[in-house]
């Protein structure tokens, strides 16, 4: 098998001619496929509507120690989602906050509370000259939104298999005091599906910032999200690993239910040293009164601990892996050995990265929009949306159902291959 820069400009002509009109047959069918995001399925969410029948009208809604779910009180989550929330994420019950539903709320309040009011008595970022976060890529889009929407410089810190860059990581954190905070998301990143190797961690809680308020961002949303049972990548617990290294203070941890129960209506949770988590409480007695405790008790009543919420994944899993395996099967059978693309082979998580030819991932977004698909914009997964090779582009393949896939892979590879000539041919 040829690869295209192998082939003649005639056979590429002849080849380009051949795929559009397959694309024309395609856009006649006028599909409306979308993997814009990365949205649990309806019949995924069907698999949690049993949690709806723990509670009703005749329930008891008092917590284990008899405080009334449906009043005020307990800002930071009933005793029994505590504990199965940091059994979640294999932390200690007095490490975690618990909150509404989502994660990214948590992340946007600690940013705004740390640019208003500083972290922790340092000065707020407000007042400083220049506030600056390292932001692997390519990584989760809404987190540079939140950077961005605050004025915070980003800087891109290159992805590998094992992590972020840490000789860039330790050298921007270790020497610039503006450097403020770093995202991630070690445990199936979004959108390459990779952990963090041991090495990478330990570089992390060993880290000796210029600035004393930095902080890591950790991103856990992904920490039981695994799509096999026998086939799970493991992810060193920071926090403990931070206690060791003498740094307990050095991370925010996050996570939620969002793709185990409820996209729309989980509990999310916080997890950081005493210090951090007093810095954050002294914000919350006067921003709130207290999350929804009503759903807290639904959620544990009915998973009861990890064993639960593993099962309730096996669950999601066995619907979402048939999804990744056609678009995995698809890519390799109709562009492996081309030399116009390569992506990633995650066991986990809700993502897979797709890298094209350089300069042709905004142009394959837009075919693909053309015969009637919606992915995330390309460079999203860049600091302000640029991706500096045009390169990228993330595959959602949750949402649709597995026949949809079957159509928007068939498309997908179509358009990469009819985009990947064009840019042939024009050099």
């Amino acid at each position: 098998m040829k690869t295209f820069q192998e082939m003649s400009r005639q056979e590429l002509k002849e080849l380009y001619d051949k795929l559009m009109l397959q694309f024309e047959q395609i856009k006649a069918e006028d599909l409306k496929l979308d993997m814009s995001r990365g949205k649990p399925a309806p019949e995924q969410l069907d698999t949690a509507m049993p949690l709806l029948n723990v509670i009703n009208g005749e329930s008891d809604l008092r917590t284990e120690s008899g405080v009334d779910c449906r009043n005020y009180g307990i800002m930071d989550g009933i005793p029994e989602i505590k504990r199965l929330m940091a059994e979640m994420l294999e932390t200690k019950p007095e490490n975690v906050i618990v909150d509404g539903n989502a994660s990214l709320s948590l992340m946007f309040d600690t940013v705004s509370h740390s640019v208003t009011h500083g972290v922790c008595g340092a000065t707020p970022w407000c007042k400083l000259d220049k506030v600056k976060f390292l932001c692997p890529a390519p990584g989760y889009d809404r987190h540079f939104k939140v950077t961005e929407y605050f004025g915070i410089e980003m800087i891109t810190i290159p992805m590998t298999e094992d992590g972020p860059d840490m000789d860039l990581v330790e050298k921007y954190v270790q020497t610039d005091a503006s450097v403020k905070g770093i995202w991630c998301v070690p445990k199936y990143s979004n959108p390459q599906g990779y952990t963090y190797s041991d090495e990478t961690v330990r570089r992390f809680v060993n880290l000796k910032p210029a600035a004393e308020d930095f902080r890591i961002y950790w991103d856990n949303a992904y920490c039981i999200h695994d799509l096999y049972e026998d086939k799970c990548d493991t992810l060193l617990e920071i926090l403990s690993e931070c206690e060791k290294a003498g740094n307990p203070d050095l991370v925010f941890e996050f996570a939620s239910t969002s793709k185990i129960s409820f996209a729309g209506a989980g509990v999310s949770v916080i997890a950081a040293s005493e210090k951090n988590r007093e810095w954050i409480k002294k914000a919350m007695t006067v921003q709130t009164i207290g999350p929804d405790k009503i759903n807290q008790l639904r959620h544990v009543r009915y998973y009861k601990d990890k064993a639960g919420l593993r099962t309730q994944m096996m669950k999601n899993s066995a619907l979402i892996r048939p999804k990744f395996e056609l678009v995995k099967e698809v890519l390799e059978k109709e562009l492996g050995g081309l030399g116009i693309g390569k992506w990633t082979n995650p066991v986990g998580g809700y993502f897979i990265s797709f890298d094209a030819l350089e300069g042709c991932a905004k142009a394959i977004v837009a075919k693909c929009k053309e015969g009637g698909m919606v992915l995330t914009d390309a460079g999203a997964t860049y600091p302000y949306g640029v991706d500096p090779k045009d390169s990228n582009i993330r595959i959602a393949p949750s949402y649709p159902s597995l026949e949809e896939m079957k159509e928007a892979s068939k498309l997908f590879v179509l358009c990469v291959k009819l985009v990947s000539i064009e840019k042939l041919l024009q050099d």
